[in-house]
Order: C-alpha cells, then structure tokens, then sequence
C-alpha cells in the first residue's frame, strides 16, 4: 500500500475518533453535531467555490445533485440518531454497532434484495461481524432490568448504522459523477441547513427524544468537531485517490477500536475486568469482520 495513503486513512481515523469522543462527551450531542456540520460548510464552500472558478466552472450533473441531496437526507438522519444514542448509551457501546453493522446490512441487501452471492471469505467477514456485534451488545441482556436503559441506545446505534450504509451506498455512485470535492459541497449544505432546521424545530416536536439542553452547548468544541469531521472526509477522499477502496475502507474502521478503548479507559464504561475484555474483544472482531469483508468484496 502507498505510505502516504497509509498515513492519511490512519490520520482520518483518529480524527473520526476524536469527533466521535467530543460528541459523546458534549451536553447536547445533536446540537454540538449542528454547530459543527455548519462551521465545516462555512469553510468548505468558499474553498470549493474558488476551485470550481480556477477549473473552468465544471458542470454538475442533476443526477449528482439528486444523490448528493437524498445522501445529505441521510447525514441528516445519521447525526440524530447518532447523537440519540451517545445520549443513551455508552462509546464502547454505540460505536461498534453503528460503524459495525453498516458493511452488514449492506451484504444483507446485497444478498436479500439485488440477489448477491456470498464468496467463502466474504462470509467469514459476516460471521466475524455478527459474533463481534453480538459480543458488545449480548442482546439478550435486555431481558434484565439492569441493561433496560441500553435498549433505547442500540436501536438508535443500529439506525445509525443504517444510515452509514445509505448514504456510503449513494456516495459511491454520486463522487463517480462529479469531482469529489464538488459532491461534498452538496452533502454538506444538504446536511448543515437540514440539521440546522432539526434543531430548530425539535423542542416543539420531539419532546424529550432530542430536546436541547440550555447552556450545554460548548461552541469551541462544536466548531472542532466539525472541523475534524471535514478533515477526517477530506483525507480519506485523497487516500481513495491514490490506493484502492478495498484497503481503505477497513483500515477507516480502526476508529472503533480507538472510540471503544476511550470509552472503557477513560470514561470508565466497563467496570468488570470481563466487561472491558467483551467490550475490546468485540470491537476489534468487529474491525476484522469489516476488513475481512471489504477485502473478500
């Protein structure tokens, strides 16, 4: 693999990480995520617009902008249900779910839907997946009263994943279209005036589900946020230029581990010597599964 491409998906990781962990800690995730996802476009969309000018004004095709603006419904959706779940539920928790079961519902549309078959490799990837999913969660804890606040929390975590498969699903269609930088000027106006309009409207419509908290907002660590989101997309746009998709995808992955580590270190999510090995042991099966997969595919 190309080093430099090597460095820059290992740096996009940690960036993702790192926003990951600042919208976990931040009193009100879906609105730090606003913030950031404005600031970001603020800063995108000058950039791209003197590019489009030195370029020649390029032509934007109307399908782009149809999947540019159906996968920035999506970050849409992401970053609430994403932000529903660090509400709800622990890092070590929410993270390898969501980043976990998005390449799975991807091969199970594949296979379900279009008619795909599975190759032998590929469907090891699935069952790492699946036994990593199923470690960090145990499903069945849900019968206890003890994990009942972690149900709310997986849902949102699995919707999330969803969402992940959606739009990854489109934006490989739509930066075939038209010039990468130019698609995520469409994501990211589609995503930060459609959040900005969520959080909004979410105090009259949402009740408590998403319902800001007053003064929990920390403006410098929400333009950060956004800012690392920016970078972290922007790198992985550059090492997707120079080294295959195959290998990129799931060396990006390696931010579970980092996301899981944090919150069990740091955060004290586990407090079992047994429940932070299920926790790491999961996360790190479930970045096998996904590198198993994407090399398999």
């Amino acid at each position: 693999m190309d080093p430099l491409a090597l460095a820059l998906v290992l740096v996009s990781a940690v960036m993702h990480a790192t926003w990951n962990i600042l919208l976990k800690t931040a009193g009100d995730p879906l609105r730090t995520a606003t913030v950031g996802m404005i600031a970001a476009f603020a800063v995108l969309l000058p950039a791209a617009t003197v590019g489009w000018l030195v370029l020649g004004r390029p032509a934007v095709p109307q399908q782009a902008l149809l999947i540019g603006f159906v996968s920035g419904l999506a970050e849409i959706a992401y970053f609430v249900f994403l932000a529903a779940a660090y509400r709800r539920g622990d890092l070590s928790i929410v993270s390898p779910l969501a980043r976990g079961s998005a390449p799975l519902l991807i091969v199970v549309v594949g296979v379900a839907v279009i008619g795909e078959r599975l190759a032998s490799a590929a469907a090891v990837g699935v069952g790492l997946l699946l036994v990593g999913l199923l470690t960090v969660q145990r499903p069945w804890r849900f019968l206890q009263a003890a994990h009942a606040a972690h149900r709310g929390a997986a849902g949102f975590a699995l919707l999330t994943g969803l969402m992940i498969a959606t739009y990854t699903s489109l934006d490989r269609v739509g930066s075939q279209l038209t010039p990468p930088w130019l698609y995520a000027v469409i994501l990211w106006g589609v995503g930060a005036a459609g959040l900005g309009l969520v959080d909004l409207a979410r105090p009259r419509v949402a009740g408590g589900a998403f319902a800001a908290e007053p003064g929990s907002l920390d403006l410098r660590t929400a333009v950060v946020a956004g800012m690392l989101t920016l970078a972290a997309y922007s790198l992985i746009l550059f090492a997707l230029s120079r080294t295959e998709v195959a290998i990129v995808g799931p060396l990006r992955e390696s931010a579970v581990l980092i996301t899981s580590t944090y919150g069990v270190v740091k955060l004290r999510e586990a407090v079992t010597r047994r429940e932070i090995t299920l926790r790491l042991a999961g996360s790190a099966l479930v970045l096998l599964g996904a590198a198993v997969l994407a090399i398999a595919g």
